[in-house]
C-alpha cells in the first residue's frame, strides 16, 4: 500500500488544487451543477479456480486503486432523468492495481448512472451501473514464457486476460454523507467485471467486489433551473428488428470466426424507462466446427452450416436512458444442433448420445447451455435507427460480442394520434413540446 500512497496524495492534491481553481471562476457567474469525486478503494476477487490460485500462494493478492468520477446532477431538463427519479450521470475513470505485478494495472473509462434510492439532508444512497473499456498493462503475450506453450500453471505468467483492451463493466451502492452544501464524504460498494469477450484468448477474466471511501466536491451547488414537466411516451408497444455481426477467437494461435444474429421482438413499455417483451433470435456461430483448436466439438464430423445456426426464444428487457437503452434478454434454444457434438463425454449422456433440447449443463465454467443471455446498449443515431453492441453469454462464459444496426417502430396510442397521421411514431428531439 505504501508504493501506492504517493499517487493517492498527488490525486488528492491536483482534485483540491481543480476545485479551489473552479470555484475562483464560478463566483461571478454560475452555470450547471456538476461535481468531482476521489475515492480509493479496496476489494477481493470472487474467482476461485487455478489462474487465480497461483497468486495466492505468493501472498496477497487483492484489487485496489482509485475511482474518479465526474458528475452531472439533475437539473430536471432532461425527460430520461426525470423518468429515473432525476438521476445523476457521470464520467469515471479506475486506475486499478491487480495485487500482482504479473497480472499487471489496468486504466479503465466508463460512463456511469446513479439512480436514487434514498434522499435525505444528511443522507444519499444511490443504485450504480456503468459500462466501459479497460486498458490493462499485462496479458498472456506480455508474459515470460513461451505463448505457443499454453502453460496456465506457470507462475510467471497471467492467463486472465489475452489482450490490452477489455470490457469493463461494474455495479454497486453509492454513499453520501454531506458536510456542507459543497462537499460530502463518499463510499461505494459493489462489483465489477473485466474479460474480452473471446474477441482474443486466452479470455479467462475477472470478477472482484469492492469498497471504498473518498471525497465529493459540488460545484455551482445553488444554481438552479426551471424544471421541465415532461408528459408520458407517446406509445406503449414498439417493434425492434436487428441484423449484428462481428468475429471472435474460438481458442489461441487460431483465426478469427464469423458470428451473426438476427432479432425481432415486441416490448411493451410499462413505465417511461423500462419496457418487457419477447423476441426470436437467430445465430450463426462460424467457431462451431472441427478444426478450431477449442475441442468443444467433435473432431470426427464434417459441419454443415445448419449445424451451426442455432434459434431461440428470448424474454427482453429495456432499461430507456434517453438516447441509449440497456439490454438484457434471457433466452432458450429452440433449435440447437451442435448441442449433440460435444466433444467431451457428459456425465448424464454419455458420449455419441443426443442430448435433450433442455438438456443439463456440465456446470460452473461450461461453455455451452441450452439457454443465453444478451446484454447490450443501443443508442438511436436517426429517426428510429439505432446502433447496438451486444455481448452474448452462456451462464457467465462469454461466447462473443457482435456490433449490428436496427430498426425501432414505436405504435403511437390511439389518443396521441391525429386524424390521418400515421400509426408508427418516429422520434423527434423535443416530441414533449
Amino acid at each position: 500500500m505504501n508504493k501506492r500512497l504517493p499517487l493517492f496524495l498527488l490525486t488528492t492534491i491536483l482534485f483540491t488544487a481543480f476545485a479551489s481553481a473552479q470555484d475562483a471562476q464560478t463566483i461571478k457567474k454560475e452555470k450547471n451543477k456538476f461535481a468531482i469525486k476521489v475515492q480509493p478503494f479496496t476489494g477481493t476477487y470472487l474467482d476461485q479456480n487455478h489462474h487465480f490460485d497461483k497468486f495466492r500462494e505468493k501472498g496477497s493478492f487483492v484489487p485496489t486503486g482509485i475511482n474518479l468520477g465526474l458528475e452531472f446532477p439533475s437539473m430536471q431538463q432532461r425527460p430520461w432523468q426525470q423518468y429515473l427519479n432525476n438521476s445523476t450521470f457521470g464520467v469515471g475513470m479506475s486506475l486499478i492495481d491487480f495485487g500482482n505485478d504479473i497480472v499487471g494495472k489496468s486504466v479503465a473509462v466508463y460512463p456511469y448512472l446513479l439512480i436514487p434510492a434514498i434522499r435525505s439532508k444528511h443522507f444519499e444512497l444511490d443504485f450504480k451501473v456503468a459500462a466501459g473499456l479497460g486498458l490493462v498493462t499485462e496479458h498472456w503475450y506480455t508474459g515470460n514464457v513461451s505463448p505457443d506453450n499454453y502453460d496456465y500453471s506457470s507462475p510467471d505468467v497471467s492467463t486472465i486476460f489475452g489482450c490490452y483492451l477489455n470490457a469493463y463493466l461494474n455495479a454497486g451502492v453509492n454513499v453520501n454523507i454531506p458536510i456542507n452544501r459543497n462537499v460530502a464524504l463518499n463510499s461505494e460498494f459493489g462489483y465489477f467485471h473485466m474479460s474480452n469477450g473471446r474477441t482474443c484468448m486466452p479470455n479467462v477474466g475477472l470478477n472482484a467486489i469492492y469498497g471504498g471511501v473518498g471525497v465529493i466536491k459540488t460545484f455551482n451547488a445553488n444554481a438552479e433551473k426551471s424544471p421541465i414537466h415532461f408528459p408520458d411516451l407517446p406509445y406503449k408497444w414498439s417493434l425492434n428488428i436487428t441484423g449484428a455481426a462481428g468475429a471472435h477467437r474460438a481458442w489461441m494461435y487460431y483465426p478469427l470466426y464469423l458470428i451473426s444474429s438476427f432479432h425481432t421482438g415486441a416490448v411493451y413499455n410499462v413505465t417511461n424507462w423500462y419496457a418487457v417483451g419477447m423476441g426470436v433470435d437467430a445465430f450463426y456461430n462460424g467457431a462451431i466446427d472441427k478444426g478450431t483448436g477449442r475441442s468443444l466439438y467433435c473432431q470426427d464430423r464434417e459441419y454443415t452450416t445448419a449445424d451451426k445456426i442455432r434459434v431461440g426464444i428470448a424474454l427482453n428487457n429495456e432499461f430507456q436512458f434517453g438516447l441509449v437503452t440497456a439490454i438484457v434478454d434471457w433466452g432458450v434454444y429452440l433449435y440447437n444442433p451442435s448441442r449433440n457434438y460435444y466433444y467431451d463425454s457428459h456425465v448424464e449422456y454419455g458420449h455419441d448420445h443426443k442430448h435433450p433440447l433442455f438438456y443439463k449443463s456440465m456446470g460452473a465454467g461450461s461453455e455451452e447451455a441450452f439457454h443465453y443471455f444478451r446484454f447490450g446498449l443501443k443508442t438511436r443515431i436517426w429517426d428510429n435507427f439505432y446502433l447496438q453492441t451486444t455481448a452474448k453469454t452462456h451462464l457467465y462464459v462469454a461466447e462473443y460480442i457482435e456490433f449490428g444496426i436496427g430498426y425501432q417502430i414505436p405504435f403511437l396510442k390511439k389518443d396521441k394520434r391525429s386524424k390521418g397521421e400515421s400509426i408508427i411514431y418516429h422520434h423527434n428531439k423535443n416530441w414533449w413540446k
